[in-house]
């Protein structure tokens, strides 16, 4: 391997200017408190998600969240951190990156408006963030810190549901078990779970009922 011990492989690596500090200011507005609250009030009720909360649970959540008003290469969450976060994003679009000791990048997803971007697994496993979460345009997202989301998301099972029909949809949209778990910072094992369960839960018996299954209740 000789000096190729950091390389990602076939990869093209990449390297982004990040913006860290800016968006960690404590300074940032709740929900109540924006001058275009009625309209962030909305796009959450679009968010892929948070769809699936009732008018009260959602209001609940709103309480909590801060919005980020994040211009192009701000990080919200950085590689390595144990401050973590759970960001809905509002506007614009969002990359997960993993760098190496060389600064060079690898892109694992791209997410952009009614999509979420976490570090829940991390959290769950006492885990420094193996990824950044990074800013490809202007963006605004809906943030909290990642206690508040997990003992919110304990109280409210639907909210495992939409995790779920999110695991769903990326299998019926043809992608391997690997690749799903590696967007999802999940174990090949834990999305293989997930599938069976799914399969069991849904009467279905194969990917093929699934992928139409999909498709017919527009979860793709």
């Amino acid at each position: 391997m000789g000096d190729n011990h950091h390389s990602f492989g076939v990869i093209p690596p990449r390297l982004t200017v990040v913006n860290y500090l800016k968006t960690h200011s404590p300074l940032r507005p709740s929900i109540a408190e924006h001058p275009e609250r009625n309209v962030i009030c909305v796009q959450l009720t679009q968010n892929i998600v948070l769809k699936q909360l009732s008018k009260p649970a959602l209001a609940e959540l709103q309480s909590q969240l801060v919005i980020h008003d994040c211009g192009k290469g701000d990080c919200l969450v950085r590689q390595g951190d144990h401050d973590m976060a759970q960001c809905f994003i509002l506007d614009g679009i969002l990359k997960r990156v993993v760098s190496n000791a060389d600064a060079k990048e690898m892109i694992l997803r791209f997410a952009a408006e009614r999509d979420v971007e976490t570090s829940y697994a991390a959290w769950r496993l006492r885990t420094p963030v193996p990824y950044s979460i990074i800013a490809v345009t202007k963006a605004r997202v809906a943030k909290l810190p990642m206690p508040q989301w997990v003992a919110f998301m304990d109280g409210h099972a639907e909210l495992k549901a939409a995790f779920e029909y999110q695991v769903m949809s990326l299998i019926a949209s043809g992608k391997t078990v690997g690749k799903i778990a590696l967007e999802l910072f999940l174990s090949v094992k834990t999305v293989s779970t997930y599938r069976a369960h799914i399969l069991r839960k849904l009467n279905l018996k194969n990917n093929a009922e699934l992928t139409r299954f999909v498709i017919e209740k527009d979860f793709l």
